[in-house]
């Protein structure tokens, strides 16, 4: 599924460099793919790129498994595209260009959005025949969600970003009475809402297109669970366990680990599996080939819930009360094998997973994760994440999203014998502000054919620049690289070391 020996960098595109507050789809993310092939980089891998909810910015618990987070539209790309003008864009830059300010980038974005929907079906429309037509196309081809999504939308802004389970009735169950009786206002911002993601898709389309190109890969993430109050749920509850009145009964999470010592809650609705196996699977393999289409390779979060998942009573306040529940299984994968011929997928196996989890993974020549960071933990080297445990089919980090960086990981997580272990392996006394290019160096020459870098690691960065704590719910998902860390030597020496690992 990888093909040849390679590798690549993990950034989010709100890590991105960029004027507005927040990393986009403009020329930030353009400049990077030039400096991924100037680094022989074959791959970026970035986190889910749908709308986040509430005030924590998660990517990973978004209204819409199928919107583009608007927060991510360039607005450099609508001046180009004629959307806006340069006008518009003067006193719109801003902030600090190390970390993201999520509150003025929606200010600043939805402000520009709303003149350019207005230039759209404005004075300018006359003059927008072309992208009108392609407007119309891309509402015909995603039409399975863009309307729906469009209508949830422009309710939820309506009711003040309220659940939709808080919604009068007749819309909360989506009656036919209640959707007929909604206001023009209503109307409009639905139609905006899916101007909204044209433009979005526009854009990635087009960046993505510009990396494909040049030999640059993009990876995608899929969470296996969305959010309670998520467009999905409330479009399809037959497929979510939830009571009466549209409120989940059980929830999802994962027991204690090492990340937490309760347990991670949270709190997305479980799936009814039988449910969906009366359909084929048919919303999921939806959401599949949806993402497939948009990226060339898919990371699936949580793959083992697929095989087992963790189910927490809606009512508990930790995930330490749950219990494991038989998920589909191989006949889930058979169904998405029989759609799609193969799957181009890195399960995330990650945490507690069982040895049928992995016999499925191997049966199936699936990509799994080795995280260079859990190998030195003082078991010694019968540790799963040592290099010399790694296969051809898995990829290798030396972090993910939810760790710390090298730097402050050795810094502040490592024991004197762990730090004596990562010593004895790598074959030298390891200095702390070069442990980050050791733990490089083994990702680059381990056997798996694709090695991932979160992009602090090649900058060296400490753990200022972490992007996730799972076990802390707010400050996360800030981090961004400065306009000059493109220009960084790490770049160069990242791109000598894949060259002597065969990874160009």
């Amino acid at each position: 599924m990888l093909g040849k020996r390679a590798s690549g960098l993990l950034l989010h595109v709100t890590s991105l460099p960029g004027g507005y507050g927040i990393g986009d789809l403009g020329p930030g993310g353009y400049r990077f793919v030039e400096a991924l092939v100037k680094a022989k980089q074959s791959y970026w891998q970035v986190l889910p790129v749908n709308p986040p909810l509430g005030d924590y910015w998660s990517p990973y618990r978004c209204e819409s498994a199928y919107a583009g987070n608007r927060l991510l539209i360039s607005p450099e790309g609508m001046y180009r595209a004629g959307l806006l003008r340069r006008g518009d864009l003067e006193g719109q830059v801003g902030g600090r260009a190390d970390r993201v300010d999520f509150g003025r980038a929606a200010v600043v974005k939805g402000r520009l959005l709303a003149r350019a929907w207005e230039r759209f079906g404005g004075a300018d429309a006359g003059r927008m025949g072309r992208e009108r037509a392609d407007y119309e196309r891309f509402c015909e081809e995603e039409k399975d969600w863009v309307e729906d999504y469009g209508v949830f939308a422009a309710l939820r802004e309506h009711f003040g970003g309220r659940s939709w389970q808080q919604w009068p009735v007749a819309l909360r169950d989506r009656r036919a009475a209640g959707l007929r009786s909604l206001s023009e206002g209503i109307r409009e911002r639905a139609e905006q809402a899916r101007f909204e993601q044209w433009v979005f898709y526009r854009q990635w389309w087009a960046l993505k297109r510009y990396a494909n190109e040049r030999g640059v890969h993009i990876v995608g993430d899929v969470p296996i669970y969305v959010a309670k109050e998520s467009a999905e749920v409330w479009l399809r509850p037959e497929v979510f366990q939830l009571d009466r009145a549209k409120r989940p009964t059980m929830v999802a999470g994962v027991p204690p680990d090492y990340f937490s010592k309760t347990g991670q809650l949270w709190g997305n609705p479980l799936y009814d599996w039988s449910a969906l196996r009366k359909t084929g699977y048919g919303w999921w393999l939806g959401r599949l080939g949806h993402n497939f289409g948009m990226f060339d390779v898919v990371r699936v979060d949580h793959f083992r819930g697929f095989l087992g998942y963790w189910a927490v009573p809606a009512r508990a306040r930790t995930a330490a009360k749950g219990r494991w529940v038989e998920g589909p299984g191989e006949d889930f994968l058979r169904a998405a094998l029989g759609r799609f011929g193969q799957l181009p997928i890195i399960v995330e196996d990650l945490g507690v997973i069982t040895p049928d989890v992995r016999e499925v993974i191997l049966r199936h020549g699936l990509a799994g994760m080795k995280v260079l960071q859990f190998a030195f933990d003082g078991s010694g080297g019968r540790n799963v994440y040592c290099p010399h445990h790694h296969t051809r089919e898995g990829v290798v980090y030396t972090g993910t999203h939810d760790n710390n960086t090298t730097r402050g990981w050795y810094a502040q997580e490592l024991s004197g014998g762990q730090k004596r272990q990562l010593r004895e392996y790598v074959g030298h006394r390891v200095a702390a502000s070069e442990v980050h290019w050791d733990l490089i160096r083994l990702a680059l020459g381990s056997v798996a054919r694709l090695a991932v870098i979160p992009m602090q690691d090649v900058l060296g960065l400490g753990s200022s620049a972490r992007m996730n704590r799972p076990a802390q719910a707010e400050g996360n998902w800030r981090w961004r690289m400065r306009p000059a860390q493109m220009r960084d030597k790490g770049w160069a020496r990242l791109g000598r070391l894949t060259a002597v690992y065969d990874r160009e």
